[in-house]
């Protein structure tokens, strides 16, 4: 038998990521390419039965943090086990390049306390066999991975290899240090940056309290960046900013896109302080506006609330700055637990004072009871606050606190709790809907990567199929072939890679085989698995037959293949040409 193709996935239903409705087809795969969709003759060196099986492009993910993982890991968990093919890391204007040999420990520190990675961590898996952004892209395009990825250069670094201690002080930049920058950022766009990110929020703070050093950045700094993506004339901008004045705000995002005429996305959230606002459906309009007026902006937003998990295994829990379990808390764990379980003990937290850490700004979510919950397995993240550790306290006749610890003891210590910490103002995911319907927003912030004792939001994809598209009971869900797109085809266009996120002839041969009956999500859970033994929130999914990566399967059953196709992506991508249409 002649073989004419390397791979063909046959009889599959096709979610092509236009948000066009599914069709049966075989897909034929070429050279890492998508080379035929229809009913085809053609036969592969591989074959894969799909019948009854949904199809779909592989997803990506734009918001990431993977810039310490990909230099000492090969499969990037959590998203390679959620079908993510792509990943765009060097977000919020932190990451590892360029850096100095003597200010290591300035971004290490600085990725410790914004993304939450732990400390020696860092130490042990960093290699620093770099030192410019374009020297560390060189050392990512020697590895292979089980996804691609893509890395934006992250403005903290930049300032701080420029300006040293001046930078990190937050001292205001004088004109020849943003033309240093400037020419750090065009020398990085040329080496394969996707664009610049940067971060203005008082959220993102160093391990020792301190903000982070593009915080406040003045906007002659910033313009200087966007004006070096111009003079590139590629590239995309990313931004985490306070709204505490939006309209203020958002003129200097506008000003950002107008002068640099390249596109911008800023993560929104619902809430009432930081990067949140309530007035998130402003936001979203102006965005809309401006990209009709062709200035391309999109918010960034997530698919449900971004939760805080809490446990005695965690960065944070109800009790973590009380007197009493301060001084437990480097016992081993079991022995830890056993302890927690006296009596005398338990009284004598439960009496104590529990004020937050200032250094951690997320320690004040500690004890917000009314919008605490205990998560479950398989996971509810859309609870009524009738649900809410508060409203359990109050029918249980004890305090939250009492509840709080008796919860946490459950399951040999491992129970952990989830506080939203934005997008469920009101007790419902309603918001994050109209934030995801709404022509200004794109999906984002799962933090994959990042906050390895607090978040685990990386697993989105998965709770997009399973919740909005078929579990949803509290309101409306969403159609499959318009979730499916904007996983793929939109976030893949939002950066430029416009190579990917769909089925069609000429497309990279990324794809996601499921049975969405059977497609699982699992609670988080605690997982030892980072250099020095560094413990990590994970959260596994079942219900993935395939996940293919350039046309090689990377998972198969949920269980690595081995193969490792992924590579660096060196900038934007250009859409295939000299295809014809897919025959349907």
């Amino acid at each position: 038998m002649t073989h004419d193709v390397d791979l063909v996935v046959r009889s599959g239903r096709v979610v092509d990521g236009t948000g066009a409705e599914p069709f049966d087809a075989d897909i034929a795969i070429s050279g890492g390419c998508i080379v035929a969709v229809g009913t085809l003759s053609a036969h592969g060196r591989e074959e894969i039965d799909a019948q009854g099986l949904i199809v779909t492009p592989g997803f990506v993910d734009i918001h990431t943090h993977y810039d310490g993982q990909v230099t000492w890991a090969e499969r990037l968990l959590p998203s390679s086990s959620h079908g993510v093919t792509t990943v765009v890391m060097g977000n919020c204007g932190v990451g590892f390049a360029p850096c100095r040999p003597d200010r290591h420990e300035m971004l290490i520190s600085l990725m410790e306390g914004v993304e939450d990675i732990p400390h020696p961590v860092l130490v042990d898996g960093l290699p620093w066999t770099w030192e410019t952004f374009p020297q560390y892209l060189d050392f990512l395009a020697t590895r292979c991975y089980d996804m691609d990825i893509c890395a934006y250069v992250p403005h903290a670094p930049v300032r701080v290899h420029v300006m040293g201690q001046r930078g990190a002080d937050r001292a205001p930049a004088t004109p020849a240090d943003l033309e240093q920058m400037a020419d750090i950022v065009r020398e990085a766009m040329a080496a394969g940056a996707m664009g610049f990110s940067t971060s203005r929020t008082f959220f993102h703070r160093s391990a020792d309290g301190k903000p982070t050093p593009s915080f406040e950045a003045a906007e002659d700094e910033l313009m200087a960046f966007a004006l070096a993506l111009r003079a590139s004339g590629k590239g995309v901008m990313q931004l985490i900013t306070d709204f505490d004045d939006p309209e203020r705000t958002f003129a200097l995002l506008r000003r950002l896109v107008q002068r640099a005429r390249r596109p911008l996305s800023v993560s929104l959230l619902e809430g009432t302080y930081g990067p949140m606002t309530m007035r998130w459906r402003d936001v979203l309009d102006w965005a809309a506006e401006a990209t009709a007026a062709g200035l391309p902006i999109r918010a960034q937003v997530l698919s449900r609330a971004i939760g805080v998990m809490l446990g005695h295994e965690l960065t944070l829990n109800t009790f973590y700055t009380c007197d009493s379990y301060v001084k437990l808390a480097q016992l081993p764990f079991d022995e830890k637990i056993r302890d927690l379980r006296r009596p005398e003990i338990r009284a004598r937290i439960l009496a104590e004072s529990a004020d937050p850490d200032p250094a951690i700004v997320l320690g004040r979510l500690a004890r917000q009871f009314d919008h605490m919950f205990l998560l479950g397995d398989p996971p509810d993240y859309e609870q009524p606050l009738a649900q809410s550790i508060a409203a359990r306290a109050q029918r249980l006749g004890v305090t939250p606190e009492e509840l709080a610890y008796d919860l946490m003891l459950e399951r040999d210590g491992r129970n952990n709790l989830y506080v939203t910490l934005c997008n469920y103002e009101h007790g419902s995911l309603d918001s994050s809907l109209a934030m995801m319907r709404h022509a200004g927003s794109v999906l984002g912030l799962g933090d994959g990567g990042a906050h390895c004792g607090t978040i685990c939001d990386g697993s989105y994809p998965t709770f997009m199929l399973t919740h909005w598209v078929r579990d949803r009971t509290r309101g409306e869900r969403l159609p499959l072939p318009v979730v499916v797109k904007w996983l793929s085809s939109d976030t893949a266009h939002a950066v430029g890679l416009e190579d990917r996120g769909r089925i069609a002839p000429g497309y990279k041969a990324d794809l996601n085989l499921f049975d969405l009956e059977r497609l699982h999500l699992h609670a988080p859970e605690v997982a030892h698995d980072l250099p020095s033994g560094g413990r990590r929130l994970v959260q596994r999914a079942n219900g993935y037959t395939a996940t293919i990566v350039s046309g090689k399967m990377v998972q198969q059953g949920g269980v690595p293949t081995g193969l490792l196709p992924g590579r660096l992506v060196r900038g934007p991508q250009p859409a295939p040409t000299g295809f014809s249409r897919s025959e349907r």
